[in-house]
């Protein structure tokens, strides 16, 4: 190889320029400045006319504001996690549940476990603040406390002649009432247990149906004997009343004046007994709200008591005969005192209408059922409630005191009657008694050794007091049992149906 093969080839280097290249540059965008001028200045202008090239109006948007705001959002997020980490929660997941239902969260997620919830109530404290929940239980509390006042019984201040009422009735029931509790203290002592078994076994064979009568074109839906067991009023839908002789059932006289469904008839305590012919000696009701006072002698209404504003179902003699109780579907029952002639209490406390009034046997209190299924007994000397009857699933048809004065039975259209100890207030015993439900329940007057049930099933039952075992069905009516009652000496049952008879049964 020669020498010029052997040698490498030479390096070709980069030029370095020193200084500043900016007057270069310079030049060279004014000379391209130049000789675009004529032709760019079109461009440009074509370029904005067809939209591809936009000019802003100068406005500016400042940067530093977006950031002061997302640091504001940061730091209020710290804020808020470290409130969070000073809340303190329970631990109780019940309580965890409680808080977010008064705070109007979900009590649960999906998947949520008890931890989760805890942080979950604890996040949303953090937000709206510790003292939330508080508030929100005292706002409870407040409400709970406002409806527990709206379901407390309230009085307001009644007329001169209510207060002279209650007088007479505290001077007429207390010595009444030491009489009747020495009296069943006595005829407990002196009635040996087996008499009482023997009694109610004889009640059990020989009680059977005297006599049937047909009593109206009509449904019958009330009966009741007069105070010497001599007589038997019966009403009809038809708004006829009818008094019939027992025990031979012969109509004695007709009294017409109702037009519309009668509800109840009922004689005075003292009715054929030491009051005159002339004197007022039954009351009776309808269906558009009328009451009617009559006596033994007309078949005309002797007097009207007017004031009532819906149907009323029941009327109810006090024992002394000067007060009559009526009860009605404005949700309220009244006293009437015949002496002063004039309604002297209008009560209400029922949220329902009132279907039935019983006065006690001593006439210091007086026991009212209602539509709202809850029974009441008002102590007729002061005018509070004194016994609140809760336990029955439907309405109140039938209340009735028995003569021991203690017991009180109830009937109900859940088909049970209920019988009430009223010395500790509470439910003695639940009759299971029919298969419908029960539209009367009646003592025997005498001595209360027997409970009396009729009911839409048709039948009537006889039940013993005490032990409410069942003793006999008084079966043979067509239709619903409307009414039942036990004549004042304890020898005679009536009942009254929907099939417009109503039937005497003996015990022979």
């Amino acid at each position: 190889m020669s020498d010029e093969e052997d040698m490498a080839p030479a390096v070709k280097r980069s030029r370095v320029f020193y200084g500043s290249l900016e007057e270069k540059e310079r030049e060279r965008l004014s000379l391209q400045m130049a000789r675009n001028t004529f032709t760019g200045s079109d461009a440009v202008k074509a370029g904005i006319k067809a939209g591809n090239i936009n000019i802003s109006s100068g406005e500016t948007m400042e940067m530093e504001e977006r950031v002061s705001e997302r640091q504001q959002e940061a730091l209020a997020e710290f804020e808020r996690r470290r409130r969070a980490r000073q809340i303190t929660v329970s631990t109780d997941d019940a309580e965890v549940k409680a808080g977010l239902r008064a705070l109007g969260e979900p009590i649960t997620l999906f998947g949520e476990g008890p931890a989760d919830r805890r942080e979950r109530l604890r996040s949303v404290l953090s937000v709206v603040g510790p003292d939330a929940l508080k508030k929100s239980r005292k706002d409870e509390d407040r409400a709970k406390r406002s409806h527990d006042e709206r379901q407390q019984t309230w009085y307001h201040e009644g007329p001169a002649s209510l207060k002279e009422a209650r007088l007479w009735l505290a001077r007429y029931s207390l010595p009444r009432c030491v009489i009747n509790r020495l009296t069943n203290q006595l005829t407990g002592l002196t009635l040996p247990q087996n008499r009482v078994t023997d009694l109610m076994q004889n009640l059990k064979k020989n009680l059977n149906n005297f006599c049937s009568q047909i009593g109206d074109d009509r449904p019958i839906s009330f009966c009741h004997f007069s105070p010497d067991s001599k007589m038997l009023a019966t009403a009809s839908w038809s708004g006829l009343c009818k008094l019939w002789s027992v025990p031979d059932c012969t109509p004695i006289r007709t009294l017409r004046g109702h037009n519309t469904n009668v509800g109840a008839i009922v004689f005075r305590p003292q009715a054929a007994v030491s009051l005159d012919q002339s004197d007022v000696s039954l009351a009776s009701c309808a269906a558009d709200g009328t009451v009617k006072l009559w006596n033994l002698e007309s078949d005309e209404p002797v007097a009207d008591i007017e004031g009532h504003g819906d149907r009323v179902s029941r009327v109810s003699w006090h024992p002394s005969g000067r007060f009559l109780g009526t009860t009605c579907y404005d949700n309220s029952w009244r006293l009437w005192d015949l002496e002063v002639q004039e309604e002297i209490l209008h009560q209400e406390g029922h949220s329902k209408g009132v279907h039935d009034i019983s006065f006690h046997p001593d006439g210091s209190l007086a026991a009212t059922g209602g539509l709202d299924a809850f029974g009441r007994v008002w102590d007729l000397r002061t005018g509070r409630c004194v016994v609140f009857l809760e336990g029955h699933l439907k309405e109140i048809y039938s209340v009735h005191f028995s003569p021991n004065g203690h017991h009180l039975a109830t009937g109900s259209g859940d088909n049970t009657c209920k019988v009430w100890e009223l010395r500790n207030r509470k439910c003695l015993y639940t009759v299971p008694a029919h298969q419908n439900l029960v539209s009367t329940v009646r003592f025997q007057p005498t001595d209360g050794h027997f409970l009396l049930t009729g009911a839409y099933d048709n039948t009537a039952k006889v039940w013993s007091h005490p032990g409410w075992m069942p003793l006999k069905t008084l079966a043979g009516h067509e239709g619903k049992v409307m009414g039942v009652d036990v004549s004042p000496d304890g020898k005679l049952i009536a009942t009254c149906s929907y099939d417009r008879t109503f039937k005497l049964w003996i015990s022979e």
